[in-house]
């Protein structure tokens, strides 16, 4: 079966580099799915898991924003953050979730309210990706 190298980079460091069989990202229209010689294309991401293929095993990784460009054999994430599911902190993704809901309950200015609604997706996102 044919694959290609993925590899998810942050600005602190290189995440993940391997060979895929797939990948599931979520961008602006919706998701998508890649496989081994699928067309190039660069689109921005969500908020979401992602979830890739690998030797018969399926891994899904939290990216919080940033960008996929998929090329002819290699596909780059170029993610704000990023974290494997064994490196999340689940109490600390609690917490941030309860204060971003605490905030978005309260009547704050506009700008506090999208900090917050960006808070709340990824806590809600590290939760989702640790299995939570």
């Amino acid at each position: 079966m044919s694959t290609f190298l993925l590899e998810i980079v942050t600005p602190e460091r290189l995440i993940y580099s391997e060979q895929a069989d797939s990948l599931v990202v979520r961008g602006l229209e919706g998701e998508l799915g890649i496989l081994p010689g699928h067309v190039p294309f660069v689109t921005p991401l969500q908020i979401a898991p992602v979830t890739i293929k690998a030797n018969g095993k399926e891994q899904r990784i939290a990216v919080a924003g940033g960008f996929v460009e998929v090329r002819k054999e290699k596909v780059v994430i170029l993610a704000e953050s990023a974290e494997l599911a064994n490196e999340i902190d689940v109490d600390r993704a609690r917490a941030a979730k309860e204060r971003a809901e605490t905030r978005l309950s309260s009547n704050r200015d506009q700008y506090d309210h999208r900090r917050a609604e960006l808070a709340l997706q990824k806590a809600m996102n590290r939760l989702k990706v640790s299995g939570q």
